[in-house]
């Protein structure tokens, strides 16, 4: 298993990727495209998590910053699991489960 701070090895080791977040697949999509379009917002903010090894390129980039605390892994809310946290939910977020892609 890999986690987020580890997705840039992942690019070179794997063919496909699935994304997880509190024990649920988001995402599952060929390496490549994960890295340059990816679908789920979580996807997406953990991308912008990998460091750049130039850390004035690192400082001065913009991220996208996921606030708020993770839900309680044993009651993940319905819908998204993602929603409590997504900057861009809506409220068919909070009652729909996005279809895996």
């Amino acid at each position: 298993m890999f986690v987020a701070h580890d997705l840039s090895v992942v690019r070179h080791v794997s063919d496909r990727i699935a994304v997880m977040y509190l024990g649920k697949i988001m995402e599952v999509s060929p390496a490549e495209e994960l890295y340059h379009k990816p679908i789920h917002p979580y996807t997406s903010a953990l991308l912008a998590a990998i460091p750049i090894p130039d850390p004035r390129e690192n400082r001065a980039r913009e991220r996208d910053v996921v606030g708020g605390e993770p839900p309680n892994p044993i009651k993940p809310p319905s819908g998204c699991r993602f929603h409590t946290r997504c900057p861009h939910a809506t409220q068919v977020c909070t009652s729909v489960e996005p279809p895996l892609m």
